[in-house]
């Protein structure tokens, strides 16, 4: 009966604090990983760093000068040379280690051994990135950061530059629209495109920027969030109207920049620019972000009159996406199938979109469509995102780098909310204000009881 009671009294603890981890770590992989994840693996890479990069095949031969050395000081074994760690940083969603490469290395032969770096660390997923030349850093992630997405703490601040999502190494997915100005977004219907979109939405919503909207679905995509927009064309007859506003407004500020220049010499060497960044902030206009949703609905043609319009909005659109970075015209371009079938001008006007966003799609040539030209390895991860990871998509541009991102689940109501409170920040653009959406005023419900109490008349 002691035994029992012994066994009681050790193993009750024991299964309380086994299970309150296993707990913990399905659902506050944050906290295990802070408690437990991390000291385990920084022991882990510690210990075997070295006789792990010389089975992966990391390490080269050691210098003259280094097998002198040993040999003069010691009668220790000459062993390869691994790569040297620099820095290690623990973040809260993994370790980060810097390291130098050896001579002759490159960070491809790291890349390459990622996935067996992984195994013998125990940690979630390593990523490899260039931080110059010479030097890389392993972005270790102890669990999978995207099964639950939370935004790190610390985000990347700049002019246009917005936090939509979460990397799977742990960062933050920014649209640096100084940098890449115009994307190409696919994703299958219940992909998680539509909170994409969201997102970015609202976090413009934020900046001092005029939102364009295009919305050939009747405007049920767009409609929550006019009070934000500048303006919104919810049918392809409206969308051509408003294209050629916007195609008019960037000639214009083409024209002011042009003036602006005053060559020869009315404005001094320092003040030449050729786009709107280098006008003095009171020249300055404010930029401007078309959002067109279902890109596709302006391809469909049912008549010949349909097919004119058509190609006079593909036109128009191409025209943005080429000369519209230095007018501060931004475009995003959404939809869940873009290819050459949609008709003459598609191909053209996706070579123009130079940042890609691929969710979840239904066959292989349509992430074809938005990867193929970035990398097979892109293609191939858009093509297994599971279907109850509604959100995980891949990221990508022309340079041929790419990721895996999820973003965080906004609904519509509070998004919705956001561009009513943000509503004051909407700009006013002269050129667009036929375009501008009709915005009711708030009333009182009908039949609602009044909250003023009532007095007698006295005579």
């Amino acid at each position: 009966m002691s035994e029992l009671l012994t066994l009681a009294e050790v193993g009750g603890p024991l299964a309380a604090v086994a299970g309150g981890v296993a707990y913990t770590r399905v659902k506050a992989p944050t906290v295990y990983w802070s408690a437990i994840g991390l000291p385990i693996t920084a022991v882990r890479f510690s210990a075997t760093y070295g006789s792990t990069m010389d089975a992966c095949g990391l390490t080269v031969a050691p210098s003259r000068i280094r097998v002198l050395f040993t040999r003069a000081t010691s009668r220790r074994e000459i062993r390869p040379v691994p790569p040297k760690i620099r820095r290690v940083r623990p973040t809260s969603t993994g370790l980060r280690v810097r390291l130098r490469l050896a001579p002759g290395q490159e960070p491809a032969d790291v890349a390459a051994s990622a996935e067996r770096l992984r195994h013998a660390w125990g940690v979630h997923a390593v990523h490899v990135s260039v931080v110059k030349p010479g030097v890389i850093e392993l972005r270790m992630t102890g669990f999978d950061v995207l099964r639950k997405v939370r935004m790190p703490r610390r985000l990347p601040a700049g002019e246009l530059m917005i936090p939509v999502a979460m990397r799977d190494d742990g960062t933050a997915f920014v649209r640096d629209y100084r940098a890449i100005p115009h994307c190409l977004t696919l994703g299958a219907t219940l992909t998680g495109k539509s909170v994409y979109l969201r997102n970015l939405i609202t976090e413009l919503a934020k900046l001092n920027v005029a939102l364009v909207g295009i919305d050939c679905k009747l405007g049920v995509e767009q409609a929550p969030f006019a009070p934000r927009l500048s303006a919104l064309a919810t049918d392809p007859e409206q969308a051509s109207a408003l294209l050629d506003q916007l195609v008019a407004e960037m000639e214009a500020r083409y024209d002011l920049i042009r003036n602006h220049q005053g060559i020869p010499g009315s404005v001094t060497d320092d003040e030449i620019t050729s786009d709107i960044w280098g006008l003095p902030a009171k020249l300055r206009p404010v930029p401007i972000v078309l959002i067109v949703d279902e890109v596709a609905q302006l391809f469909i043609v049912a008549t010949r009159k349909d097919e004119d319009r058509r190609d006079h909005m593909v036109t128009q659109l191409i025209r943005l996406a080429q000369l519209g970075r230095g007018a501060g015209v931004f475009v995003e371009a959404c939809g869940q199938r873009f290819g050459s079938e949609l008709g003459k001008g598609a191909t053209m006007l996706r070579a123009q979109l130079t940042g890609r966003v691929v969710h979840r799609v239904n066959d292989k040539p349509t992430a074809e469509m938005g990867l193929g030209d970035i990398s097979p390895e892109a293609v191939l991860a858009a093509t297994q995102i599971a279907p109850d990871m509604p959100g995980v998509a891949v990221a990508g541009d022309s340079s041929g780098g790419w990721s895996r991102i999820r973003t965080p689940y906004l609904s519509l109501p509070d998004a919705a909310r956001i561009c009513r409170e943000t509503a004051h920040l909407t700009p006013e653009l002269p050129a667009l204000a036929a375009f501008r959406p009709y915005i009711p005023p708030v009333t009182d419900p009908v039949g609602s009881p009044s909250l003023v109490k009532p007095s007698p008349v006295t005579g």
